[in-house]
């Protein structure tokens, strides 16, 4: 039962993650003119689909994906 309260947990991390990463890349394309070239020509690298990102850039998304958890979990809305 443990094992899979673990991997629904990894499978919720990993789809808000997913759905952080599309943030980013929605807000940092719309910005990406006001911002210098070598920022803009570093975030081009991960303008792509989140199962292509390596799983250090991953982890940055999950970190924002935890947060999230941890806010539903204060309210008592998952657990």
């Amino acid at each position: 039962m443990l094992q899979q309260t673990d991997n629904k947990l990894n499978d919720l991390i990993e789809a808000l993650a997913e759905i952080e990463h599309e943030q980013w890349m929605h807000w940092s394309r719309a910005v990406a003119a006001k911002v210098p070239e070598a920022t803009r020509s570093a975030w081009q690298y991960s303008w792509v689909d989140y199962h292509e990102l390596t799983d250090g850039i991953k982890e940055v998304d999950r970190v924002w994906a935890r947060k999230v958890i941890a806010v539903l979990r204060q309210h008592s809305l998952i657990k």
